[in-house]
């Protein structure tokens, strides 16, 4: 959407991901993420920490359940999102106002970690928008999406499948 602050973190989380659910049984997931940035002092030919930033962010629905169950206190992780300035007022009467990360991407570091990753059933596509793709649209079939295996019914990953494709360029 225009006008929105959509920002990159990397950082690490502070605790595992929160998993809870609403009244109306949709599962969000809250974690903190602190980025410390480092510098080298010249003077002591060492590096020192800044001051760390800590970001409170949140996903929702089967995303939030994907997060959750994949990443972990002391991880660290590559964020996408969009700030959102919450205000609200303490039970003091005081009012206080935070800035907050809604997640549109995140995963793991592989700068110092290696990961594993496994497709989520059902999940091919889609992100956040469920079973239909944002337009009302029901999501394509595996075996009709551009990325699967050519001519494959049954859904096999072409990722899965080394030296199916040739290296020439396309174009």
């Amino acid at each position: 959407m225009a006008g929105e602050t959509v920002i990159t973190v990397v950082g690490n989380l502070t605790a595992d991901p929160e998993l809870r659910y609403t009244q109306n049984g949709l599962p969000v997931a809250n974690f903190t993420i602190a980025s410390t940035p480092r510098n080298f002092d010249r003077a002591s030919g060492e590096w020192k920490d800044g001051e760390a930033l800590f970001l409170r962010a949140s996903v929702w629905r089967e995303f939030a359940e994907h997060v959750a169950g994949t990443l972990t206190k002391g991880m660290r992780v590559i964020a996408q999102g969009r700030l959102r300035q919450r205000s609200y007022e303490t039970k003091e009467g005081e009012k206080r106002t935070t800035i907050e990360l809604e997640i549109d991407e995140i995963g793991p570091s592989l700068r110092y970690a290696t990961a594993q990753v496994t497709r989520a059933a059902g999940g091919q596509g889609g992100g956040q928008q469920g079973q239909f793709g944002g337009g009302g649209q029901p999501r394509q079939q595996a075996s009709q999406e551009p990325w699967s295996t050519p001519g494959s019914q049954t859904g096999a990953d072409a990722w899965s499948t080394p030296g199916s494709f040739g290296d020439d360029t396309p174009f």
